[in-house]
């Protein structure tokens, strides 16, 4: 009865709460529209500014007019008469002049509106301080090169406007600004010398407004990162020869071994969703296609409230042909990274910037032959360190940290291999060692201490994956398809799983992986 009665004064208090952000919701519209409204009906220049009724918006008509990116502005532009669509940042002024930020996927320009006859009038600028922030706007002027430098804005030109139009007007009370959700802690460290009082927004509220809190800067960049490291994944496989594909993320039976799967009904017969697209690559690999990869979804149910797991998350995998020596495969990650890197060095400068700004970090450290060590030699650096471990069992996430810094520190590098685990840490499908069946063909890498790669040679022995799935636990039967393709002949072959998020969040030195996935999920978030 008591927690009843808990639950019910606590839908009471949020209705309550609900109640006084409608009613202040509906005062800020008030004074907006009797703000906005003003002078409207004698102002002869009132065309020049106003809300673009929908009907305008329904793709009613093709009249040819051309947006300029705010991205674009420079003083190449001086003079010319640009038309503009973005956000309205801020506004500031009064009387006879006023700001404008307008910003576009993380680009700021300011525009300046300044009475004028038969210009600018006075409605205009009373226009423009009811607008409300986030709203999307159209903004008409000419690019002007202003006599100092311009503090706040990425844009280092100003426009002179005479036109501004909302195409869709934003709540006026928002769950947090974005100045707010902006701010470094070099900023907030400022603050608290110079006894400011700046609001901090945690990352459950970012993350329950998540739409609102991707629009900073740095969100803006760490997602244009993060498509950057998929594209030059593809066009780099692509030029090796290999082949992309899309496997099924319902499956019968676990595709890693162990408990973690999400388990479902298939119309009547059980099933799971996919830890990884382990099982149909090396199929796609018996099917003779050679070197194959897909990027997709993976499904892992583990019950990790860390800083770098999630119950969803995007798998960049490849599988490929191997003639000799898994080494084979280490050489096709080698070279792929340093790529991957490269490209982000070169073309990534802007997006790193603004990452820099709100997330302050050190550029990642890579060698052009990347480094590669026992598993037995990463536990001597670590021995020397004076941490001694079990030389068959697995790294925990503190030793893998030291042994990252032991490794900068003597290598000079953020970016290294690690090989022949021990095969009792190892997938079923993992080859053991040939020279001791206790050590493993096996191999992950790393960023700055911390894992974003498990790769392995497979296993493509029928009778040998027969018993390691049974030694592992795991139900032959739901693999009886998988199992049954090596029986047709299959070349050796080896290949990898990559933590898309993991890599920007490790790449740009973010503190939670939270931060490079988009809409993450996790066990206690299935929203938004």
């Amino acid at each position: 009865m008591e927690q009843t009665d808990e639950v019910a004064s606590l839908s009471k208090k949020a209705q309550k709460k609900a109640e006084r952000l409608s009613k202040k919701m509906a005062a800020a519209s008030l004074s907006t529209a009797a703000t906005a409204g003003g002078d409207l009906a004698e102002d002869a220049l009132a065309a020049n500014y106003g809300d673009v009724p929908l009907l305008e918006l329904q793709s009613k008509a093709i009249t040819g007019r051309k947006w300029k990116k705010v991205s674009e502005l420079d003083a190449s532009l001086n003079g010319q008469s640009v038309l503009l669509r973005g956000r309205c940042h801020t506004t500031r002024g009064k009387g006879k002049i006023a700001f404008l930020i307008l910003r576009e996927a993380g680009h700021t320009v300011q525009c300046v509106f300044q009475v004028e006859d038969n210009v600018v009038s006075k409605g205009l600028i009373k226009y423009i301080n009811s607008l409300s922030k986030e709203s999307i706007i159209d903004v008409e002027g000419t690019v002007d090169i202003p006599s100092a430098p311009i503090n706040g804005t990425t844009q280092q030109v100003e426009l002179k406007g005479r036109k501004v139009y909302c195409v869709s007007k934003a709540r006026p009370v928002l769950p947090f600004n974005l100045e707010d959700a902006s701010r470094s802690e070099k900023d907030f460290q400022k603050a608290e010398q110079e006894d400011l009082q700046y609001v901090r927004v945690n990352q459950d509220t970012r993350l329950n407004n998540r739409v609102l809190d991707l629009r900073t800067s740095a969100n803006q960049a760490v997602f244009r990162i993060q498509s950057y490291v998929s594209m030059f994944f593809r066009q780099f496989l692509v030029s090796r020869g290999f082949v992309e594909i899309h496997t099924p993320k319902l499956i019968a039976g676990a595709s890693e071994g162990g408990a973690a799967v999400f388990s479902l009904d298939y119309y009547g017969q059980p099933a799971c969703l996919a830890q990884s697209p382990q099982l149909h690559k090396q199929m796609a690999i018996c099917a003779d296609l050679g070197r194959v990869f897909e990027i997709g979804p993976v499904f892992r149910a583990e019950n990790s409230f860390t800083h770098r797991h999630l119950c969803e998350f995007t798998g960049l995998d490849l599988e490929m042909e191997i003639k000799e020596h898994y080494f084979e495969v280490l050489d096709i990650l080698d070279e792929l990274f340093v790529f991957v890197f490269d490209g982000l060095h070169q073309h990534c400068s802007k997006e790193l910037e603004a990452i820099n700004e709100q997330y302050p970090f050190e550029p990642l450290k890579y060698l052009k032959k990347t480094l590669r060590l026992t598993f037995e030699e990463g536990l001597q650096l670590l021995k020397d360190d004076g941490i001694e471990l079990d030389p068959f069992g697995d790294l925990d996430t503190a030793s893998e940290r030291r042994l990252g810094t032991l490794v900068k520190e003597k290598y000079n590098t953020d970016f290294y291999i690690l090989h022949r685990y021990p095969l009792a840490v190892r997938p079923f499908y993992t080859m053991p060692c040939f020279d001791n069946p206790q050590y493993s063909n096996s191999f992950d890498v790393f960023i700055r201490g911390e894992e974003i790669i498990s790769g392995a040679q497979r296993v493509h022995d029928p009778e040998l994956l027969t018993s390691r799935a049974e030694a592992c636990g795991i139900n032959v039967k739901s693999l009886s398809t998988y199992i049954d393709s090596f029986r047709w002949g299959a070349v050796p072959h080896g290949g990898v799983g990559v933590g898309l998020e993991r890599v920007v969040m490790l790449y740009c030195a973010l503190n939670n992986i939270r931060k490079a996935s988009m809409f993450p999920r996790d066990p206690t978030r299935l929203a938004p």
